[in-house]
């Protein structure tokens, strides 16, 4: 495989304080903008020994940023680089002051066929500064699993997919085909999900637009009862919840979804499924979302 793990998320946001206090106060993680951020436009939330997982800028419209793709070195990143040139994909390569900001060695960035924006890097810049949760919470789930999973709007699927697969390296998990109604006239959505490392999926897509530019994203936790603790925090602060508590069929997560200051939703979850050898794995089509739970109409009340 290319690319390692899903290494941050870049998001958009009129107000990016707000981001500072759902961050911190319903995701518990670490606002650490003051060590970071250069101007007082961006937040920085830190998750683990990384200087930061997701960064938070200011922007005229709320929404989704960019994924920030991982690999393990140099060699790794000029064979991804010789991949993207290969295939035709236009990119830029990182300025000084953008790598600086990212805290990583080099980095490229670009669009995937559905307009998606992608950063490729390697060579994590950290001082492994203890993470210390203001809610305390003990550990989120990365390491070399990395932050978590997206789930991206991808119309132009089949283009899409292909360009994950054969010029990124991601392998498929599994599949699923959706209707938001229950009209059978509707015609079906694909939604697949992709792994490039042991975490069940890293990379969601859904053959669908959305006007935030993502589905959701999903953040994991050590224990169930930390999922608990943050349903009540999402309470507390006035979150809406778009999905109930549920566990899901595929990745076997326990998680909750919630709305987000930038508008897609996050799922925040505990005991997702892992993988150690894809090569004896089956990839499967599952007609249920979750064994139980996850109740979506919530989120249109």
């Amino acid at each position: 495989m290319t690319i390692h793990s899903l290494g941050y998320i870049g998001v958009n946001c009129t107000n990016p304080s707000r981001w500072a206090d759902y961050g911190t106060k319903v995701l518990g993680m670490m606002d650490v903008s003051d060590k970071l951020a250069d101007d007082s436009d961006s937040v920085f939330l830190k998750m683990d020994d990384r200087p930061y997982r997701i960064v938070v800028n200011r922007a005229d419209e709320d929404g989704y940023g960019f994924s920030g793709w991982e690999v393990n070195g140099p060699a790794a990143f000029a064979e991804t680089v010789k991949k993207l040139t290969d295939a035709g994909i236009n990119f830029e390569q990182g300025s000084a002051e953008l790598v600086q900001a990212r805290q990583v060695q080099q980095l490229v960035s670009f669009s995937d066929p559905d307009g998606n924006r992608h950063e490729i890097y390697w060579g994590p810049v950290s001082d492994f500064a203890q993470f210390a949760s203001p809610v305390g919470i003990k550990e989120f789930v990365t390491g070399d699993q990395g932050f978590g999973h997206i789930v991206l709007p991808a119309p132009n699927f089949d283009n899409t997919v292909e360009f994950f697969q054969e010029v990124l390296g991601f392998g498929l998990s599994d599949l699923m085909k959706v209707r938001f109604t229950p009209d059978p006239a509707e015609p079906e959505k694909r939604l697949y999900f992709m792994h490039c490392n042991s975490r069940h999926h890293s990379l969601a897509l859904l053959e669908c637009p959305m006007a935030s530019g993502c589905v959701h994203v999903m953040v994991e936790v050590d224990q169930v009862d930390e999922v608990g603790r943050a349903m009540d925090r999402m309470k507390a602060e006035g979150i809406k919840l778009t999905g109930t508590l549920g566990r899901h069929a595929n990745d076997h997560m326990v998680s909750f979804y919630m709305a987000s200051p930038s508008g897609f939703m996050v799922e925040y979850g505990a005991e997702g499924r892992t993988v150690e050898d894809w090569d004896r794995y089956s990839s499967f089509q599952s007609t249920v979302n979750s064994f139980w739970g996850h109740d979506f109409s919530v989120g249109q009340e």
